[in-house]
Parts: structure tokens; C-alpha cells; sequence
């Protein structure tokens, strides 16, 4: 599922966003991701995460129901080794599902790079990947071989080209860090999290106030999926943590955001991962890659 929560709401969600970043054993939750933005939050999780949350005026959740992909080399996914991001996968998938029309979101963390697509996709997903990857999905914990004939035969043609709407970027000042933590240590930060998270937030700025010179911009994002931590926050952010609890890449480089969309770019759109990650891939330049209810990031 994939939602967003108002900041002015976000008192009603505290109780069971702290059980779903500290207490993930207490409600079978494995796939869990909370992106602050300066318009709200926005939360993709599982259905056992879903669970958790209360339905209220200050919940929005996207009408389908999506299925997450991770792709991964050798069948096995890098161990805490760094992602280079989203431009690793832009020739080989995101451009192909944005061909033959399928509107992804992108959750890129410390760790891989995740591809949500709608459930009611996935039968063209595969017939548009099935001949440059071997899929598989996930049934009670094992990974079971697709095949093309498993799907009901809902493949859709291309439809014709439509030359996709260019969108407005903005590149604020900040600089960010993409760190993980080992598991073991987040309660030792679990308090610095929850001050950043709830408590210490520049009051919202009004709609309308996205202009193209941002200093600086409000994001902070968290994952635990499958038991794998990332962070994403502002190098000012970072110095209030021990550092020596915070792991990044070796070189510890500081990044860099480009945000997408100059109002709310809807669901349905197709082929917005696809103009950013193309030309940086083709430019050998890494990228992260996080979209959120509202827009899209990239890292830089």
C-alpha cells in the first residue's frame, strides 16, 4: 500500500509508527518505508503494516494495491554492499515497463533499488521482462519460477506514442547522506530517530511556496525492509547522531537532490523514472531514486 499522512495528523499515527520502526516482530511487518517531504509523509508498506493504521481524515491512500520488485544479479542480492542506484536497472527495466505503459514508483535504499508496479500491471510487467530476466515470485518465503504462461493472457500492446509531459525540477542547497545502521544498534539511536521523525520540524510551508531557488528542503526517509535499515537524511541532521553508528559507503560522499514535478504528479503517469534514469544512466552517473504520493527525488 502507499499512502500519505498529513502533518497535521501525524499525532494520530505516533502509537503505531513507532511499532513499525522499532517493533517490526510485534506486527509481522516486513516491507516498511516513511519518506518525510515538506508537503507530508509518505508511507509504502505491506498489508501486515497496513493493518496498523487507523483510517482518518489525515490518511490518503493510493486506489491500488501494488507489488513490489527488487532485481537482483546472480540470483542473490548485494549484502550491505552500496546500490549505485537507480541508473544500474534503467535499461533493462524501467524503460521497458515505461514503453509499454506501466506507471512504476521507485524506492531506492542503502541497500538495492525496489520497483513498485500496480498488481493489475504485473501480467505486461512480465511479458516485458520475461525475455531479458528470470522472474520470481515469493510464496511462503520460496522462490518459485515464473513463467509467461502462469499470467492471464492480459498482456497489452504499446499504445501509441505520446510524447510524455516534461516536468519542472528544482534542485534545493542540502546536502544528504544515504546511511544504514545495523539493526542491533537502532535502539541506541531510537531516540534521536524519534526527535527527528515527530518533534523537531520547521512549521509547514504553504502550498504555493515551490520556488525554483529552495534553499534548502524538509526529506528524511526510513526503510526496514526484510530486516535492512536505510536512512536518508541532511548532512545538518547527521551531526546530531553518533557517528560511529552511522554506516555509509566508504568514501562517504554527500548528495545532492533534483525533485520532480512542479504540482502533484498523480499515479498514472508513466515514463517519469524512466526521463531522469535514462540520461544518467547513459552519463554513467549513480542515482537514487525515492518517489513519494506528491513527487519524485533523485540523488544525486
Amino acid at each position: 500500500r502507499v499512502l500519505s499522512l498529513a502533518r497535521r495528523g501525524l499525532w494520530l499515527y505516533t502509537h503505531p509508527l513507532l511499532k513499525l520502526l522499532f517493533l517490526p516482530q510485534r506486527c509481522r511487518c516486513k516491507f516498511f518505508s516513511l519518506t518525510e517531504t515538506p508537503e507530508d509523509y509518505t508511507i509504502m508498506l505491506d498489508e501486515e503494516g497496513f493493518k496498523e493504521l487507523p483510517p482518518s481524515e489525515f490518511m490518503q491512500v493510493a486506489d491500488s494495491t501494488w507489488l513490489v520488485l527488487s532485481v537482483v544479479s546472480n540470483g542473490r542480492a548485494p549484502s550491505g554492499c552500496q546500490a549505485t542506484g537507480v541508473t544500474k536497472i534503467a535499461r533493462s527495466v524501467i524503460v521497458p515497463l515505461a514503453e509499454h505503459h506501466v506507471s512504476v514508483l521507485m524506492l531506492s535504499t542503502y541497500q538495492t533499488d525496489f520497483i513498485l508496479v500496480r498488481e493489475r500491471d504485473l501480467p505486461v510487467v512480465i511479458h516485458t521482462l520475461a525475455g531479458e530476466f528470470d522472474i520470481y515470485k515469493e510464496e511462503r518465503g520460496e522462490c518459485v519460477p515464473v513463467t509467461c504462461d502462469d499470467v492471464s493472457n492480459g498482456f497489452l500492446k504499446p499504445k501509441p506514442a505520446t510524447s510524455p509531459t516534461l516536468h519542472p525540477v528544482q534542485s534545493p542547497q542540502t546536502r544528504f547522506c544515504v546511511l544504514t545502521v545495523a539493526p542491533d544498534t537502532l535502539p541506541a539511536i531510537a531516540t534521536m530517530l524519534i526527535d527527528v521523525l515527530f518533534y523537531s520540524h520547521s512549521p509547514p510551508r504553504e502550498a504555493g511556496a515551490g520556488s525554483q531557488d529552495l534553499d534548502s528542503i524538509t526529506f528524511f526517509a526510513f526503510s526496514l525492509i526484510e530486516g535492512y535499515i536505510s536512512i536518508v537524511m541532511d548532512a545538518e541532521t547527521q551531526k546530531r547522531f553518533p557517528s560511529n553508528l552511522l554506516l555509509t559507503s566508504s568514501s562517504g560522499e554527500l548528495w545532492r537532490m533534483v525533485r520532480i514535478g512542479g504540482q502533484p504528479l498523480g499515479f498514472d503517469e508513466c515514463g517519469i523514472v524512466a526521463q531522469i534514469a535514462e540520461p544518467l544512466a547513459a552519463a554513467d552517473i549513480s542515482a537514487y531514486y525515492i518517489s513519494t504520493f506528491n513527487f519524485d527525488h533523485a540523488l544525486v
